[in-house]
């Protein structure tokens, strides 16, 4: 039924008014989810490894608060070897090694903004360092100053040379996140019957994950390490953020698809850490982050790369588990279909047998 003061065929003002509004709302969401962690991205409680004698090691800790308050938080370590397990162990993102031959060690392959951090705590600790052996030294009276100490900054584990600044690895977690869910909702869209979007959702995944890994790692150079290991992470990721998609749609109908541009989209690929360290958001968003398959798969498959000493474990279980969830939502949705099967054929059928005998 048309509305009296509207031509025909013409939407209504008011409907106009309301649509604008709400793609200006939306808008300003998807701007505020993804502009949010970058604005107020800063480093806190950064773990860095310390070696060294005690008050050498209270000096330099409370030297490097003063210049960066909570910025960093302190794992004291036997010594330079202790430092150099704990970086590759990605229990930590650098240390800072103290006695007569001061060190930093960093880790681009981790985090380079990290890196460049620790560079520059490099710079002030080798100031400070001098600045207290020539006060020393005009203490003792010494006819001159003494030799300047250097503070060597050693890349632990470098990145690449086919990906230098890790721009490759960054990158590719975007479109990781989008081929996952544009894969969920295709299949969402184009079959019928959840079984057949389960089998979809598989096979879509394991080629994905071999045709991807092939791509970020024998052409462009991004990912490092084995494979096989790499095709089957990308693989999990992309079944991670699908499946789920597939599974609401089961249960729920179309309505479900929003899964995958709310949740993966709009809440967990902005806190993801793909780009900076999860100490660089705001608490506790990092963390929560590492629980979603975007956040889970950027540090698997970066570790992957180049952290094979690491402890895997956790990324494995939350991409195992979005996957695992997503085909059981299917399965329930796949069951409640083939319920309510009989029960409609059944109301046909007394349908068709209660309708009166027409004769000639």
């Amino acid at each position: 039924m048309s509305h009296p003061d509207v031509p025909q065929g013409r939407t209504p003002w008011g409907r106009v008014l309301a649509l604008a509004l709400a793609l200006a709302a939306i808008v300003a969401v998807i701007v505020i989810a993804f502009a949010w962690p970058s604005i107020t991205s800063e480093p806190k409680d950064l773990p860095i490894a310390i070696a060294g004698p005690a008050q050498a090691v209270t000096a330099a800790e409370q030297a490097v608060d003063t210049q960066a308050e909570d910025a960093v938080a302190f794992t004291e370590v036997d010594d330079r070897n202790a430092a150099v397990a704990a970086i590759e162990s990605r229990d930590v993102y650098g240390a800072i090694v103290l006695g007569p031959e001061p060190e930093v060690l960093t880790s681009s392959a981790s985090s380079l903004a990290v890196s460049q951090l620790l560079t520059g705590v490099a710079a002030q600790l080798e100031n400070g360092v001098n600045e207290q052996a020539a006060a020393a030294a005009a203490a003792a009276g010494a006819p001159s100053s003494p030799p300047r100490i250097e503070v060597a900054v050693t890349d632990v584990v470098p990145l690449a040379d086919t990906d230098p600044r890790g721009t490759g690895l960054t990158a590719a977690m975007f479109p990781l996140v989008l081929g996952g869910m544009l894969g969920g909702i295709a299949i969402s869209l184009a079959i019928i019957g959840a079984m057949r979007r389960v089998l979809a959702g598989l096979v879509y995944s394991v080629a994905g994950g071999l045709v991807l890994t092939g791509i970020l790692q024998g052409w462009f150079g991004a990912l490092q390490g084995d494979y096989w290991v790499n095709s089957a992470a990308i693989a999990l990721a992309l079944a991670a953020i699908a499946a789920p998609i597939t599974g609401f749609v089961a249960l729920f109908g179309r309505v479900g698809i929003a899964v995958g541009p709310i949740v993966m989209l709009l809440v967990a690929n902005p806190i993801s850490a793909a780009a900076v360290p999860k100490e660089f958001y705001p608490v506790p968003w990092g963390a929560i982050g590492q629980w979603f398959p975007p956040g889970a798969a950027a540090t698997l498959v970066r570790e992957l790369s180049y952290f094979p000493a690491a402890d895997m474990l956790f990324p494995w279980l939350v991409l195992a588990a979005w996957a695992l969830g997503g085909t059981v939502l299917s399965l329930v949705g796949h069951f409640r279909e083939a319920g309510a099967e009989p029960d409609a054929e059944a109301a046909i059928d007394t349908e068709t047998h209660s309708e009166p005998l027409v004769t000639a």
